[in-house]
């Protein structure tokens, strides 16, 4: 029987649908350095986690029998990807699952560091009765500055258009406009205009140190911050600067640079204590709808994996999925991409009688993935000639 981990209290979906498709599955809660992930990784063949575990070199080297890597989130930061991939380890994230909840705490906090609610709050928890609309906006009217526009820019600029918000976007690739925003040519053009900034960048090490000091300077006053991406992304102490002088009006905050590994470890930063400024754990995407539909999703591209090599939507694998053929026997293999490949499994399988009844090729950087179904028993001779040879990297016979 094959073995899952699941780390990092994933939500039940994920293991009921492994235990459904066969694996024996186990969970935890937490997540685990890498000296205790390579202990944990002894005999599993399916590994799942989401952003506080890191799956290193070291951890994948000491992993032979890992097939597959399961990111039940959107960042695959926390991967070495390119190490995964050499060792024939296919990874999956969850790009869409839970982009409405993001944007929906972003329009959320928007508004609440608009109206300045979190100070209002405060006050009254503290036995003040402060009514006041000094400093207190509608968004109605107000320019929101979009950098990065993905699924969850995109999402969130017509939600915001919705509201009454002229939107203002930068992304370093060609994107399509919904609704009336409007591209910006530069960081600083959405800088200048914005009454809000929000961060929806990925987790690419160009983007380390994004935002920092002279970004901030260059925002209107009185503008409100929101990060809910990468923690790296941000300096955090100049964000405080523009806090404290006043410069910016409120700040939203959903991801730090170091972050506890699990449920209930102390935490720190230099924004606690501000005023006007929202703090949370790493929660943008933590509604039940969208943890369940995260472990739905990545499980079943784990499963789909497992049984029939589809690599559709792996962040690191060539992506190809073969129609199955009713009674066909499917050879996956991977290998490096070299020439001449698909002429060696072709003539292997000839010289042992074989007929291919279908066969695709794809090619990733340095990797290169042909699937083929057989037409007839595939003799384990024909495995064994191909994993023998120079380039290959993972050969797996399906049926």
């Amino acid at each position: 029987m094959l073995r899952a981990l699941l780390l990092e209290n994933l939500h039940p979906q994920a293991r009921t649908i492994l235990e459904a498709a066969g694996f024996e599955v186990t969970t935890r809660t937490g997540a685990l350095d890498e000296a205790e992930l390579v202990e944990a990784l002894k005999g599993v063949n399916l590994l799942g986690i989401r952003s506080k575990t890191h799956v290193s070199e070291a951890a994948l080297a000491a992993a032979p029998d890992l097939m597959a890597i399961g990111a039940y989130c959107i960042g695959t930061n926390q991967i070495d990807l390119q190490a995964a991939a050499s060792r024939g380890v296919a990874t999956f994230n969850a790009p869409f699952s839970n982009t409405r909840s993001v944007v929906e705490v972003a329009i959320a906090e928007i508004i609440a560091l608009t109206r300045r609610l979190t100070e209002f709050d405060r006050a009254m928890h503290d036995g003040v009765w402060n009514k006041s609309a000094t400093g207190a906006h509608e968004v109605r009217g107000r320019t929101l500055g979009i950098v990065g526009y993905g699924n969850i820019g995109t999402q969130l600029s017509v939600l915001a258009e919705n509201l009454g918000m002229s939107v203002v976007f930068y992304d370093t690739s060609e994107k399509l406009s919904l609704g009336n925003a409007r591209r910006a040519d530069s960081l600083d053009e959405v800088l200048e205009v914005a009454d809000v900034v929000t961060l929806h960048v990925d987790g690419r090490g160009g983007n380390a140190g994004l935002f920092g000091a002279q970004q901030f300077a260059r925002m209107r006053p009185g503008a409100v911050f929101l990060n809910l991406s990468r923690g790296f992304v941000v300096d955090y102490t100049a964000l405080r600067d523009a806090i404290v002088s006043g410069h910016l009006s409120g700040a939203a905050v959903d991801v730090f640079p170091v972050e506890p590994k699990r449920k209930g470890d102390p935490f720190d930063s230099e924004l606690r204590g501000l005023p006007n400024v929202i703090l949370t754990p790493h929660t943008g995407g933590s509604t039940e709808e969208a943890q369940e539909a995260i472990g739905q999703f990545v499980s079943n591209k784990l499963r789909d994996y497992v049984a029939t090599g589809s690599t559709t939507l792996s962040v690191n694998l060539p992506n190809l999925a073969l129609d199955r053929l009713p009674g066909a026997h499917r050879l996956a293999y991977l290998h490096r991409n070299v020439p001449g490949v698909l002429a060696a499994v072709n003539a292997t399988l000839a010289e042992h009688g074989v007929n291919i009844e279908g066969q695709l090729l794809g090619t990733r950087g340095d990797i290169g993935y042909v699937v083929t179904d057989a037409g007839a028993y595939v003799d384990p001779a024909v495995v064994e000639a191909l994993a023998a040879r120079p380039e290959s990297v993972r050969m797996r016979l399906l049926s």
